[in-house]
C-alpha cells in the first residue's frame, strides 16, 4: 500500500487543491502520513509568485530528499508551470506536473487526462479539510495581467466554479462540522464572467446568504479571502450590509496608494481614494471591522513622493493588519523590463517603514477590541488558539474545553504579543470535531 505526504507552498488555493488531491489519492487506497520520512511519495504543491517562494521550494525538495532518499517527489503547482526542467533536475524528483495539468493528479500519482478544448474550472472539490477553517475555491486563474504578476502565466485565464457546486460544497462541509468558510480565488473580481448569466462575486455571496443564513446565522460564518478596490461598489455595500454570515473583515489587493504607480502596475482601473470612501460608508453596517491589505514597495519608477502617497493612504484607511512586500522581479513579466529600478535596500527600507505604520494601527485595533463585550472565536487547535470574526488572532486563557472548529463566544481580557487573550462566556455557539 502506497504512503504519501503532502507539502503546500503559497496561497490558500494551493492548500485547497492539495487537500483535494490527497482525498482523491486516499480514495484509491493510498495512505496519507504526517511524517515525510515515512512516505513512499511526497507531493509538493509549489508557488512562484516571488523569488523567495521559488527558493523555498528548492530548499524543501532538497530537505525531503535528504531526509527520505527512497521517496519519489512529485512537484506540481505554479513553479512547475514556468520552470519544469529545473525542477525535474532536483534530487529525488520523479515527476513534474504543470499547474495547467494539476487535475491529472486527481486520477492518482500517475494520472493522465485529456485537457479540455477550452479553459474550465478543474474538478477539484473537498469533503473535509486539515485545518479548522475550510477554504472553498470558487474561482481560478486571472485574465488581467498586472505587469508585475506571474500568476496569469502559471494559472491561465480566469475560470469560475458553478454557484450550485459552491453551494453544495459549503453544505457538505457544514455537515462535517466546519463553521468558518473562506471563499477564495485568484481574482474574485473575475468571478462569473464565464458562467451563464454572468453573475459576479457579490451575486455568489448573496446566493449563499439566501441558502444558509436562515439556519446558520450566528452558528457559522463566511470569510472573503481578498477583493480588489474595483469591486467595492454600491452592490458590494448592499450585499455586505445585509449579510448575517459574512465576517466583518475584508482584505484588499491595494498594492500602492499612488495612481501613477498603479497605472504602471496595470492596475489603473481603480483609485486609491475609492477604498477610503467605501470603508467610510461600510462603517454604518460594520462599526467594528478588520481590514487588511496587500502592498508592494519599490516598484520600478516609484519615487519617494509616490511612496509617501502609499503611506498617506494607509494612514487614512482603518487598517488592522497588512501584507507588505518589497517588489520582486519575476522573469516573463512586463515589469521586469521597466526602467527606473529601485535599489533593493530602498525597497526593503520602504517596506520596513510601511510595516511599522501598519503595526501601529494593528496594535491600536487590538486594544480597541478589549472594549467590546465579546468576540466570536473560531477555535483552531487544542492549545486554545483561535481567530475572531475581525481576523484578530486569539488565545484562550485556559484550554477552551471544546474541540477545534468550534465557534465560541468569549470575553477579551488583554493583548499579549499581538494576540487577544480571551475567556469563554459559555457553551460553544456551534461546531467542533
Amino acid at each position: 500500500m502506497t504512503t504519501f505526504h503532502t507539502a503546500t507552498l503559497g496561497c490558500k488555493i494551493n492548500q485547497y487543491e492539495t487537500r483535494s488531491i490527497a482525498e482523491a489519492w486516499a480514495g484509491k487506497d493510498a495512505v496519507e502520513v504526517d511524517d515525510p520520512r515515512a512516505a513512499d511519495l511526497i507531493l509538493v504543491n509549489s508557488c512562484a509568485v516571488t523569488a523567495n517562494a521559488v527558493a523555498d521550494l528548492r530548499q524543501a525538495v532538497r530537505r525531503f530528499h535528504r531526509d527520505n532518499p527512497e521517496a519519489g517527489i512529485i512537484v506540481t503547482g505554479c513553479a512547475a508551470q514556468v520552470m519544469p526542467d529545473e525542477l525535474a533536475a532536483l534530487p529525488g524528483v520523479v515527476r513534474v506536473v504543470a499547474q495547467a495539468d494539476k487535475a491529472q493528479l486527481l486520477e492518482g500519482p500517475e494520472g493522465n487526462v485529456i485537457a479540455p478544448d477550452k479553459p474550465r474550472f478543474a474538478p477539484f472539490s473537498i469533503t473535509g479539510y486539515g485545518r479548522a477553517r475550510a477554504v472553498v475555491k470558487v474561482q481560478d486563474g486571472c485574465s488581467h495581467f498586472c505587469t508585475y504578476c506571474i500568476v496569469p502565466l502559471t494559472r491561465g485565464r480566469s475560470v469560475s466554479r458553478d454557484m450550485a457546486e459552491v453551494e453544495a460544497e459549503v453544505a457538505r462541509l457544514l455537515g462535517a462540522g466546519f463553521r468558518e468558510f473562506i471563499l477564495s480565488g485568484i481574482n474574485l473580481r473575475h468571478f462569473g464572467r464565464d458562467l451563464a448569466g454572468k453573475p459576479d462575486f457579490w451575486d455568489l455571496v448573496a446566493r449563499l446568504e439566501t441558502t444558509f443564513a436562515l439556519d446558520w446565522a450566528g452558528r457559522a460564518r463566511l470569510r472573503i479571502s481578498s477583493v480588489e478596490p474595483g469591486q467595492l461598489t454600491d452592490k458590494a455595500l448592499a450585499v455586505l450590509g445585509a449579510s448575517r454570515l459574512v465576517c466583518p473583515q475584508l482584505h484588499l489587493s491595494l498594492q500602492s496608494g499612488d495612481p501613477d504607480v498603479l497605472k504602471a502596475m496595470g492596475r489603473g482601473h481603480y483609485s486609491p481614494q475609492s477604498a477610503v470612501e467605501f470603508m467610510e460608508r461600510l462603517k454604518a453596517h460594520w462599526p467594528v471591522m478588520g481590514l487588511g491589505a496587500d502592498l508592494i514597495t519599490g516598484f520600478p519608477g516609484e519615487t519617494e513622493a509616490q511612496f509617501e502617497h502609499t503611506l498617506e493612504l494607509c494612514r487614512a484607511l482603518p487598517l488592522t493588519y497588512g501584507h507588505v512586500f518589497p517588489y520582486s522581479e519575476r522573469p516573463g513579466t512586463k515589469a521586469a523590463d521597466l526602467p527606473g529600478a529601485v535599489d533593493v535596500p530602498v525597497r526593503k527600507e520602504r517596506a520596513a517603514r510601511l510595516r511599522k505604520l501598519v503595526g501601529r494601527k494593528k496594535s491600536a485595533f487590538l486594544k480597541r477590541l478589549l472594549d467590546l463585550p465579546h468576540l466570536d472565536v473560531l477555535v483552531q487547535d487544542e492549545r486554545g488558539r483561535g481567530v475572531s470574526q475581525y481576523y484578530a488572532a486569539c488565545r484562550f486563557e485556559d484550554a477552551p474545553g471544546c474541540a477545534p472548529r468550534s465557534l465560541v463566544r468569549a470575553h477579551p481580557v488583554r493583548v499579549d504579543k499581538g494576540v487577544v487573550v480571551v475567556e469563554p462566556l459559555g457553551e460553544p455557539l456551534e461546531g467542533g470535531e
